[in-house]
């Protein structure tokens, strides 16, 4: 019996400086924050032990819809190039290309890829080539040299589903890369190809930079400038091709102040000679060319600096512009052959070079998005939550504490302890998960409390009822135990299979509370059952003769 007590407490022991540890610091070998050595870090140690969620420090809530529009037209232009580059290798002669200009993806004919002029002499092989190369496409006659490609619709919500995904993890990425704790990006919807993305930032102290750098789409390419222009405005450059562009051309405009443009508009090409996926890294400097301004420099993969270096190697006395979002940032002539890096400058302050080199490090977003929501919560809304919380859970403490000794006299001060135990393992489970503490989780902690006092209630109740069968205190502590055990898994595992279906279906809130509420519960078993169980041998373990029992 007593080597048995020995084993429980060295358990009990154990597992309270575990906890603690979890809570206050843990040892940094582990990759903890230290154990405290004073008050203020003691303090610091729990706030960055106890992850607290957007509602109780105070953040930006985001949802953004993601522009799958954007990305299906960049993948018609792509299957443009790709297939101009195949039809060259095949020798097959085709006129030109276009595509359509949809508003939306509900339209009758989605996107669509115009092909003239093919030659009709390989019109076996151009089919072939369609058939092999591009099953996403529907081939559809015109007249016998052109033809159309739409794309189908499963490739649409593949496009979306993968669109959605790379979006989110590259917001992701971005908002990793700012340092801030605990961050939340994640799908907002019933399903993976619903185009929208939830954003939480807790404890956000600049959010509008933030948007700017989760919003900013950063696609990057460099493309050759056609040697007319530049003109003022966007109608003199279409007035001077007779309204019409073309094949293959932009006007894009280089705005006054950008780099070292002084405004206007240039004709380019729209098949870039390297974008941003052909780069390898990207950092933020001083500008040499413009003393107190910055310029972020890029180098590039070994495919891509071999594609650039051919290309400028071909074009040396052209242009070249560099284009990011649409917008031209700086125009400069090949004076030779350039490999492997480039640099954009005429950049405002450090902090812009930096977001630019993260957002071309942390690769561009597929396709735009819009803020459908958007919600700011002051720390001050966060303390009065964090306040009312706790509150509410110390005054459901007291209460039930108050009733326990009250009812059960001695014996309820057992339920106290292992209440209290309870409470520091639910919080040190959360630090050791790096889980998020909320509003709703708080709650979680609430319906804890009440599991737990519902478990003690159980066993004092099935011990009493063995004392009035006239048996001894131990035997009747022993019964009381071993019959209430049963009931206690079964209300357990209810309630866990219930807190499951709401982790499954439920929104961020929900499956907070669930999560919580279930470590809870599990806590709950070791200290209504084994941890209790010792406290009473303990007392019994006392005298060799128990004559009375206080409950």
């Amino acid at each position: 019996m007593q080597r048995n007590l020995t084993l429980k407490a060295s358990v009990i022991a154990v597992t309270i400086l575990v906890c603690l540890f979890g809570i206050i610091g843990f040892p940094k070998f582990l990759g903890g924050v230290g154990i405290p050595l004073s008050l203020p870090q003691l303090q610091s140690n729990i706030r960055q032990n106890i992850h607290l969620g957007l509602d109780l420090i105070g953040g930006s809530h985001l949802v953004l819809q993601v522009q799958v529009l954007d990305a299906a037209k960049a993948e018609a232009d792509q299957t443009i190039e790709n297939l101009r580059e195949a039809a060259r290798t095949g020798g097959i002669t085709i006129a030109g290309y276009d595509r359509n200009d949809p508003q939306s993806l509900q339209e009758t004919d989605s996107i669509q890829i115009n092909i003239h002029g093919v030659d009709q002499t390989k019109t076996q092989a151009f089919r072939s080539l369609i058939a092999d190369k591009y099953p996403d496409w529907v081939l559809t006659p015109v007249n016998p040299t052109d033809y159309k490609m739409t794309m189908k619709p499963s490739a649409l919500v593949e496009l979306k589903r993968n669109t959605v995904a790379q979006e989110r993890d590259t917001i992701e990425r971005r908002v990793n890369a700012l340092g801030l704790t605990e961050p939340t990006v994640q799908n907002y919807g019933a399903s993976d190809t619903q185009a929208e993305i939830l954003v939480e930032l807790p404890d956000v102290d600049d959010p509008a930079r933030v948007k700017e750098l989760i919003g900013s789409v950063a696609q990057l390419k460099i493309v050759e400038v056609k040697n007319e222009g530049p003109w003022k405005t966007k109608e003199e450059g279409l007035a001077s091709k007779g309204g019409i562009l073309p094949l293959n051309t932009e006007l894009l405009d280089w705005p006054a102040g950008a780099g070292n443009g002084s405004g206007g508009w240039y004709l380019v090409n729209r098949t870039a000679v390297i974008t941003g996926q052909d780069l390898r890294n990207a950092r933020p400097g001083t500008d040499s060319d413009s003393p107190g301004r910055w310029e972020t420099s890029f180098t590039l993969s070994q495919d891509g600096g071999r594609k650039f270096g051919a290309f400028t190697g071909a074009n040396i006395g052209n242009r070249l512009a560099v284009v990011l979002d649409n917008q031209i940032t700086s125009v400069a002539t090949i004076q030779s052959r350039i490999d492997d890096s480039g640099r954009i400058n005429g950049l405002s302050s450090q902090e812009e070079a930096s977001d630019l080199a993260l957002k071309l490090r942390t690769g561009a977003l597929p396709a735009g998005i819009k803020y459908e929501q958007e919600r700011t919560i002051g720390p001050s809304l966060g303390a009065d939550s964090i306040r009312e919380g706790i509150v509410a859970a110390v005054a459901g403490l007291l209460a039930v504490i108050v009733v326990m000794l009250v009812y059960y006299k001695k014996a309820g001060i057992n339920a106290v302890l292992a209440l209290i135990l309870n409470t520091v393992l639910l919080m040190a489970a959360l630090s050791y998960f790096g889980a998020t503490l909320t509003l709703p989780g708080i709650a979680g902690i609430i319906l804890t409390i009440g599991m737990a006092v519902d478990s003690n209630v159980l066993i004092f109740e099935r011990i009493r009822e063995e004392l009035r069968t006239g048996k001894s205190i131990p035997a009747a502590v022993d019964a009381g135990f071993g019959k209430a055990w049963w009931t206690i898994v079964d209300t357990h595992v209810t309630t866990i299979v219930s807190c499951l279906f709401l982790f499954m279906f439920g929104t961020g809130p929900v499956r907070g509370f669930a999560v919580t509420l279930v470590i809870g519960l599990f806590a709950n078993v070791f200290t209504a059952v084994y941890v209790s169980k010792a406290i009473f041998d303990w007392e019994l373990s006392r005298s060799k003769q128990v004559t009375a029992l206080s409950i």
